[in-house]
């Protein structure tokens, strides 16, 4: 059985850069920091990290222990919110995970009318995922994934709550603006911005681009809707988004990319979760329009 505490102390490292203040963080002294190491060493006939210097260098089984820890201790945390939860007479709590940059402002919506019904169940959401939100769920870290790109595995299920369809966001002087729709050749002149995902998971790629051997002259990402949608209305560039984000927005037009990318939002849950309140949340998500 492998302790726990050895593989907080390197995530704490990992995170902080100094073993000092690890021991800060988890409320020990420096001293019992390393004699734990030491003692995991010690049983296990390993060594984890060296010395250079006043630095820290792990080993492979170090690096291999940082990353286990990586993936068990959040899922140990939030199993331990949730048994604090029950302890306080709280039913239940959801973790949601979110792989659409754009459905914040959807999602807020869907929070508020939930915390209503559902004064006693707690709720959190994250967008950080070590290994992606497809493990996240599959692990139990979340319990909801949000995302426009549902991957069948089993023991999982995913409930469609709205449909869209991701058009070429230009500003309205842009030439491309008067067009009914974009080829891909269009692009070639074109700086594109999208979110910071990697290219196997872009629609404007892999369902228009790279099909037909094109690519824009400048591919660059940005972590936020308002920044991107900025730069596309001041002309610096042109970005694939969901049409229904474009409502109300001054200065920006939608043009259909090619003969049209339909899109639809999708949460993702584990199959035989029989929380009512998990029921309830994604009730009131589908009834909940962009």
């Amino acid at each position: 059985m492998i302790d726990i505490q050895p593989l907080a102390i390197l995530r704490e490292i990992d995170r902080t850069g100094s073993l000092t203040l690890a021991a800060d963080r988890l409320n020990l002294t420096q001293s019992a920091v390393s004699h734990a190491i030491r003692r995991f060493e010690a049983r296990h006939g390993v060594k984890l990290w060296e010395r250079e210097g006043h630095k820290l260098r792990l080993t492979m089984t170090g690096e291999y222990l940082l990353g286990l820890a990586q993936r068990v201790l959040p899922q140990l945390e939030n199993g331990a919110t949730i048994l604090e939860d029950y302890a306080r007479g709280r039913r239940g709590a959801i973790m949601v995970g979110m792989e659409c940059h754009p459905c914040q402002d959807w999602l807020m919506r869907v929070v508020d009318p939930f915390l209503a019904e559902w004064p006693d169940v707690d709720l959190d959401v994250t967008t950080a995922f070590q290994f992606g939100g497809l493990t996240a769920l599959l692990g139990h870290e979340i319990d909801i994934l949000v995302t426009p790109d549902p991957i069948e595995r089993p023991g999982l299920e995913y409930t469609p709550v709205f449909d869209y369809e991701l058009v070429l966001a230009v500003a309205d002087t842009h030439p491309l603006a008067g067009k009914a729709h974009v080829d891909p050749g269009d692009l070639a002149g074109e700086t594109l911005i999208t979110y910071p995902v990697s290219r196997e998971r872009l629609d404007i790629y892999t369902r228009f681009l790279v099909p037909a051997h094109a690519r824009p002259r400048r591919h660059r990402t940005v972590e936020t809707t308002d920044l991107m949608l900025r730069l596309v209305s001041s002309g610096r560039a042109v970005s694939a988004t969901p049409d229904w984000l474009l409502r109300g927005v001054e200065g920006v037009t939608g043009v259909r990319i090619g003969e049209g990318i339909a899109k639809s939002i999708h949460l993702g849950h584990r199959v035989g979760q029989s929380a009512n309140y998990l029921d309830g949340f994604m009730t009131i998500a589908a009834n909940v329009r962009v």
